[in-house]
């Protein structure tokens, strides 16, 4: 049964997914500030409890979710699904920005982050057998361990990254639409104004731009097209 961590200081929503959770084969604890959020993370940092998933509120007492997301890299490698209000469009975009995997408006509808839940999940626990085998790069990408190195050198990514890396690497040198990688890898249709993508591919063109001007091309009006 995965086992996941829920930061939100609505102790009755907390409850109802927590229940709801359960019942569809997920285990959960909830914390309510952000400082619990931390220590609880430490607490099971090197342990074979640790969690699967966090998923995280922005607004909360103590310590936000937002700088909850600026310390996590020094915790925990975790993937993060944040909890974000509706329309607070910057505090989603800044937390994309931040290493979060997805995102989901408040109020949520239990069915959507089960199953937001469970793509993540699945994302990261996909087995050997189930990979495409990747053309050959400078990149080296480990789909089990979920490596990733570039001339031999390690890269830390995000599990949304590292899936984006896959998806753009298996049809190198072709330009892959916006629509196909949203619903492919973010598992969402793609919306208009929604910058979730973009915030994707320009963090990881960043990390790759140490050995590629440009790593990642933006074919305009078409999608992302990887060369290196």
């Amino acid at each position: 049964m995965p086992n996941i961590l829920i930061g939100d200081d609505d102790e009755e929503l907390t409850q109802l997914l927590q229940e709801y959770l359960y019942n569809h084969g997920i285990h959960c604890d909830c914390v309510h500030d952000g400082a619990a959020v931390i220590q609880r993370l430490k607490a099971v940092a090197h342990d074979d409890a640790a969690y699967d998933l966090l998923v995280l509120d922005i607004m909360m007492p103590k310590i936000d979710g937002l700088s909850v997301l600026r310390q996590l890299p020094s915790i925990s490698d975790i993937p993060v699904i944040m909890l974000t209000a509706k329309g607070e469009e910057i505090d989603r975009i800044i937390g994309l920005e931040l290493g979060a995997d997805d995102y989901i408006t408040k109020p949520c509808n239990p069915r959507e982050l089960l199953a937001r839940i469970n793509a993540v999940i699945k994302r990261t626990n996909t087995t050997t057998s189930e990979h495409t085998p990747l053309p050959e790069s400078r990149l080296y990408l480990d789909q089990n361990q979920r490596v990733c190195e570039i001339d031999g050198v390690a890269l830390q990514v995000t599990g949304t990254e590292f899936d984006l890396l896959v998806a753009l690497l298996k049809q190198k040198g072709e330009v892959v639409s916006k629509a196909w990688l949203s619903e492919n890898v973010l598992q969402r249709e793609l919306q208009p104004f929604d910058r979730s993508l973009d915030v994707h591919v320009s963090r990881l063109r960043k990390k790759l731009q140490p050995f590629h001007d440009e790593p990642i091309k933006a074919v305009r009006g078409k999608g992302y097209q990887l060369v290196l």
